[in-house]
């Protein structure tokens, strides 16, 4: 398919799932069709936020999460410190943030969709929240200048992207010099059938646009980045595997050992080089 067909399929999707938060039911498991009641023991988006995190903020914020991770509890935030979330969704990461950079820190989020931008403002105001700000754009064309950013985070989202290098070389772009990458998301480790590749239900669902963990290493070594490391959060078993692939219309079964601990939850992190004339030259951003 091409960029502009996968762009408006993740676009529908998470459409849906912010009207169906609004509402008040919990956001469909990664985008999928799953009910709310299974969503609560999905193997992806599941048990990611403990009970105290989930106090601080409002409910909607936390029906509405649709991560793979908790970038929030793994990115060592400083206070003062200026954070944006690529693909911010509802919001549950970009408030978190704020209240771990405090007052002197700011916390920006970006989204595509126009209902989870106003599911965030909406859990913004709830929140009370005056450090965050959220910006309507494409994580391809981060709508802000160059080294603005302290730290950049992600929540499943980049493996959403058609075009992950230039995600990748906006991210370093509108980093500072040492500033950190520093994203949750859904990679792969070895070869994955091409029937579960090619499904675009599938993509929108967070597994068929995964990078394998060497791939996403060089893309962002290609980007300028130094220090990567991938940190496996989850694996998932044959079993994990069925209860998302079972209900795209693939038999689970026939490709379980071709799955079995294949896809994984990580947490990303990399790193800008902070001397000087090290950064890689990247396209212009577009205008918000």
């Amino acid at each position: 398919m091409k960029t502009n067909e996968i762009k408006g399929i993740v676009k529908e999707r998470y459409a849906r799932a912010a009207l169906s938060v609004a509402e008040g039911a919990k956001g469909s498991c990664c985008a999928t069709e799953r009910s709310a009641s299974s969503c609560c023991a999905d193997p992806i988006t599941g048990n990611l936020y403990d009970s105290r995190e989930q106090a601080e903020l409002p409910e909607a914020a936390v029906l509405a999460s649709l991560g793979c991770g908790n970038p929030t509890a793994l990115a060592e935030l400083k206070p003062g410190e200026v954070v944006l979330d690529l693909g911010s969704g509802g919001g549950i990461d970009v408030l978190l943030s704020a209240r771990r950079v405090g007052p002197a820190g700011k916390a920006y989020g970006l989204d595509m969709t126009d209902e989870m931008l106003a599911l965030a403002e909406e859990n913004k105001r709830k929140a009370g929240a005056r450090n965050v700000e959220f910006l309507k754009g494409e994580i391809e064309h981060i709508p802000l200048p160059d080294e603005s950013v302290d730290v950049i985070i992600s929540n499943c989202v980049i493996n959403l992207s058609a075009d992950k290098d230039r995600v990748l070389r906006e991210a370093f772009r509108v980093l500072r010099p040492g500033g950190r990458f520093a994203v949750s998301d859904v990679v792969t480790r070895g070869a994955i059938p091409a029937e579960v590749r090619k499904n675009v239900l599938l993509w929108v669902g967070c597994v068929a646009g995964a990078l394998d963990q060497e791939e996403y290493r060089a893309k962002l070594a290609a980007a300028g980045f130094r220090d990567v490391t991938i940190e496996p959060t989850r694996i998932y078993r044959a079993e994990d595997a069925k209860a998302f692939l079972s209900d795209k219309g693939i038999d689970a079964a026939a490709i379980e050992s071709q799955v079995d601990g294949r896809i994984m939850s990580a947490f990303v992190r990399a790193t800008k080089p902070a001397t000087a004339g090290s950064v890689v030259a990247a396209p212009p951003p577009r205008a918000p």
